[in-house]
């Protein structure tokens, strides 16, 4: 699998944030992707070494509109440590914007 279909793309949220300043990245990923695979591409996509790579599967979540029911779609998560130093920067916080 290609790098650019292993990462699907960045999770933002607060708790991405967070966990970011920790050199800490968060990132959908392909559901079939194994820990190696998500490694190796966001090495390579990002230039940095990783630590550690920690994958969940995120449940679907019950949702109705109306008399209309169904769920949200089961994915894949990622949670990527990379060395001390290194930074992805699309995780970069915007310096002089509030909220």
């Amino acid at each position: 699998m290609e790098p650019t279909q292993v990462l699907i793309r960045p999770v933002v949220s607060e708790k991405s944030y967070v966990l970011s300043a920790a050199d800490r990245y968060t990132f959908r990923v392909h559901p079939d992707a194994h820990k190696t695979e998500i490694r190796q591409a966001v090495e390579q996509l990002f230039d940095v070494k990783v630590l550690d790579v920690r994958t969940l599967i995120v449940k679907p979540k019950p949702k109705r509109r109306g008399l209309t029911r169904g769920r949200t779609r089961r994915w894949k998560k990622a949670i990527v440590q990379v060395r001390p130093g290194d930074t992805i920067p699309i995780f970069q916080r915007l310096e002089g914007i509030e909220s």
